[in-house]
């Protein structure tokens, strides 16, 4: 077995209890443990006395244990380890929540250094929660003289009982063992942008000598993280250019005269996506083109002028929906534009089926059988079938499938929408987003795909006025909503959860009074609406709408919304892709700092759709200099595209989600601000996978390949 390999429970030591948390946070082996890298660098060279540090501000210091104790607070009974530190200027203390270990590890009489940010309660005693530590005198030894500045100290993502000490003692103890470990990265590849050589990278970034050092590794380890995504996606390119395809032309008739009928034109942008995707239409091989446009920018319209095309070579079209409501929505904008050139369109989600036209209403359409509707798939009767994962199943089988077209890709697996494609001809490929997507992230996340930009708004379309409500403006925001409504608008107000919660066992508690109250006050969609419907609207109709709701109760409150029988719907953000509200005017943001910036832009393109002026009201309890900064730039962004390249370059290491947005690490999407380092990486990945698309002459950077072909990666 490879060394890397070796189970974790095999190579170590391990107690029961930090089994299952290893288990839980998914290390399983050697090289998980090792590719855990630190979240941050302390700094222990710079020491403040106590007696200076300040509440709110990151400071370092050493001191003396004067006691150690562990008591149970909240009513979860949570266990909470407290130490008490003095130095010559005076005393603090030092907090843990659910780590009852750290107890064992302070002595009274240690000497320790503490590094973290600095909190005060009510009475101004100062103290730390977390603090990064190091322990440099015990009671038995003699202090250490440090004959230079401390190394920088690395801070692991902690594990529920598995503090930062344990990763950084467990890992110093494995890294010997793999030192002539073979480099996946390939020699003249290293040399060409001066990179560490595995071995080195892994020691400096686990155990630096400096910063310099750490952020060598950290530049190694990310170049070979973008360079193997680069490298699969240029392979799956360079794979599909070899498979037979459907050629379709471009029925420009029945193209123009569709255009004739619409009461706008369309926008340059998307004449330039639609002759695009044509043209690839002709090619011998599928396309594969990305579709990226802003909120509102006509995406789904572009969608139905090449379906037309399609339709009209006798092909079928099968559009994937990443929800019910965007489904049903997307169905009836379809059978509205086409309903003039024959084509049968087919719904299927999980809770119900319609056929387009209807016999008895040839103008609308009608519920069926899904085995009816299975059987016109097959036999090549339907030639639209738009849906939601319910299209995946494996009783879904076309007869002649020439396009695929997922909305809001990012949101199915590569897996999941490979499945569309159980056909001798591969169809053609066309996904699309709204999601605002930075240049080097498309780069390297979609490096396989074409991409076509719809970076113009259709005529008329006014930009959403966006402000943040701090508490003491809200009366002064609810009365504008009421004047707005008063004038013929309507409201969307989105809360970050359903129902209150009370704090789970597991959950770190908030440390401070601010953040206690911001987790008391955080809004949920069933508080806010009966609040809103009896205090501050009982003139008006309110209604609610969440994710937990049946489909058909869901539809049936959007159908209402939409013919404005409600006035102001209170939603989680089950509305966030797509929903078309045409009369929707403002919508309001609760906890509006608890979103990513991308959710809030497509939150924000949810109102105005009609040509009428819309609001987009921040309501925020935070105080938070960072958060203030980040609801900012929503304000002042003119469009998606603006905003994503300010959000990934204002977020810093561990606050850019990339395991859980994208299906890459943070350690990467920090580098994805560096766009010579993704170009770099792109122009090797072409030039390996031109030489060998096989990578013969690279063993292990095919063994990567294979595991990224097998993963299903998500990128959310």
């Amino acid at each position: 077995m490879h060394p890397l390999d070796t189970l974790l429970e095999i190579a170590l030591h391990l107690t029961s209890h930090q089994k299952s948390a290893l288990k839980r946070i998914g290390l399983a082996t050697v090289h998980d443990l090792l590719w855990r890298f630190p979240s941050r660098y302390e700094d222990f060279s710079s020491l403040t006395p106590i007696a200076s540090t300040a509440p709110g501000e990151k400071a370092a210091v050493q001191a003396s244990v004067t006691k150690v104790g562990t008591k149970k607070m909240f009513r979860q009974r949570i266990p909470l380890v407290e130490i008490y530190i003095k130095d010559s200027s005076g005393a603090m203390r030092a907090i843990w929540f659910n780590q009852p270990s750290i107890a064992k590890t302070f002595k009274e009489g240690h000497t320790v250094m503490l590094s973290g940010k600095v909190h005060a309660n009510k009475k101004g005693e100062k103290y730390f929660v977390k603090p990064a530590y190091e322990i440099i005198q015990s009671t038995s030894e003699p202090i250490i003289q440090m004959d230079s500045a401390p190394r920088p100290y690395p801070v692991y993502p902690e594990a529920r009982g598995m503090p930062s000490q344990w990763f950084e003692t467990t890992i110093g103890d494995i890294l010997p063992f793999i030192r002539k470990e073979p480099d996946i990265l390939p020699p003249g590849i290293l040399k060409k942008y001066h990179l560490p050589s595995l071995w080195r990278a892994l020691e400096a970034i686990h155990q630096p000598k400096n910063i310099a050092w750490a952020n060598a590794a950290r530049k190694r380890f990310a170049f070979e993280e973008i360079f193997s995504i680069q490298l699969d996606r240029m392979r799956r390119k360079k794979l599909l250019e070899a498979e037979p395809a459907f050629s379709i032309p471009p029925s420009k008739n029945e193209i123009e005269e569709l255009a004739t009928r619409l009461p706008f034109s369309l926008t340059r942008a998307q004449e330039k996506a639609v002759r695009d995707i044509l043209a690839d239409f002709a090619h011998p091989h599928p396309m594969a083109r990305l579709l990226e446009g802003d909120v509102g920018s006509g995406k789904t319209l572009v969608a139905v002028i090449v379906s037309l095309a399609v339709h009209k070579a006798g092909y079928q079209v099968a559009y994937l929906a990443p929800t019910e409501i965007l489904a049903h929505q997307h169905f009836e904008e379809f059978c509205r534009h086409l309903r003039y050139f024959h084509a049968s369109m087919g719904l299927l989600t999980s809770s119900e089926c319609r056929k387009f036209p209807s016999k008895v209403d040839p103008s609308g359409s009608t519920h069926i059988a899904k085995t009816q509707l299975l059987k016109w798939i097959r036999d090549g009767s339907l030639d639209i079938l738009i849906g939601t994962h319910a299209l995946i199943q494996k009783t879904v089988n076309f007869k002649n499938l020439a396009l695929v077209i997922v909305d809001e890709q990012h949101r199915f697996g590569v897996n999941q929408r490979a499945a569309l494609a159980r056909t001798p001809n591969k169809p053609h490929f066309l996904s699309m987003t709204a999601t605002p997507i930075p240049r080097t992230l498309a780069l390297t996340i979609y490096g396989d795909l074409s991409l076509s930009l719809l970076d113009e708004m259709p005529p008329g379309r006014l930009r959403p006025i966006t402000s943040i409500v701090p508490r003491t403006k809200r009366a002064a925001a609810y009365e504008f909503i009421r004047s707005n409504i008063q004038a013929g608008g309507q409201a969307f107000i989105i809360c970050p959860r359903i129902e209150e919660k009370e704090l789970d066992a597991s959950e770190q508690p908030p440390a401070t009074s601010e953040q206690r109250a911001a987790t008391t006050e955080m809004r949920s969609v069933k508080t806010e609406y009966k609040k809103l419907s009896k205090e501050i609207f009982p003139d008006l109709r309110v209604a609610m709408l969440h994710g937990r709701m049946l489909p058909k109760e869901k539809e049936k409150i959007i159908q209402s919304f939409r013919d404005k029988k409600i006035d102001i719907l209170v939603s989680t953000s089950v509305i966030e892709v797509g929903i078309d509200i045409p009369n929707a005017s403002i919508i309001v943001i609760e906890g509006a700092e608890r979103f990513g910036l991308a959710s809030l832009h497509q939150f924000r393109g949810r109102v105005g759709r009609a040509g009428q002026q819309g609001y987009c009201f921040l309501f925020t309890e935070s105080k938070s200099a960072v958060s203030l900064e980040r609801l900012g730039a929503l304000v002042k962004a003119k469009n998606g595209f603006e905003l994503a390249e300010y959000d990934l370059a204002l977020r810093g290491p561990g606050e850019l989600s990339g395991s859980s947005q994208w299906g890459i690490s943070d350690l990467a999407m920090e580098a994805l601000k560096n766009i010579k380092m993704v170009e770099a990486a792109r122009e090797e990945a072409q030039k390996l996978i031109e030489e060998d698309i096989d990578l013969k002459k690279y063993p292990l950077l095919r063994e990567r390949m294979q595991k990224l072909e097998q993963q299903e990666l998500h990128f959310e």
